[in-house]
C-alpha cells in the first residue's frame, strides 16, 4: 500500500533536513508511534510496520521515549495464565 500526500516545498526541504531524506519512512515511523501510544495498534503491528521483530520493535520504541503498553489488566490476566500452567508456583 502507498499513503502519499502533499506538502509546500519549503517543508518538505526543511522536514529533509531535520529528519533525512526519506520522509515516507520517518512518516510510517512517526504514525506507529502515535498509534501505538494510543492503544490503536500493538506491538506486534509496529514490528510488523516497520518489517523488525516484537523485542527490536520494543526497543526501538524505547529508544524513542515510548513506553510499553501494559496495563494492570495485562498484568492479571499474564499472572492468571502462569498459574494455570504452572500451578505449583501458586502461594
Amino acid at each position: 500500500m502507498t499513503i502519499s500526500f502533499s506538502m509546500p516545498d519549503h517543508i518538505e526541504e526543511h522536514l529533509r533536513g531535520e529528519v533525512g531524506p526519506d520522509l515516507g519512512q520517518a512518516a510510517k515511523e512517526a504514525l506507529a508511534i502515535q498509534l501505538y501510544r494510543e492503544g490503536r495498534i500493538s506491538l506486534g503491528l509496529v514490528a510488523e510496520m516497520l518489517e523488525m521483530g516484537v523485542i527490536e520493535a520494543d526497543e526501538w520504541l524505547g529508544k524513542r521515549g515510548v513506553p510499553l503498553n501494559y496495563t494492570a489488566e495485562d498484568f492479571e490476566a499474564d499472572r492468571k495464565s502462569l498459574a494455570e500452567v504452572f500451578p505449583e508456583a501458586r502461594r
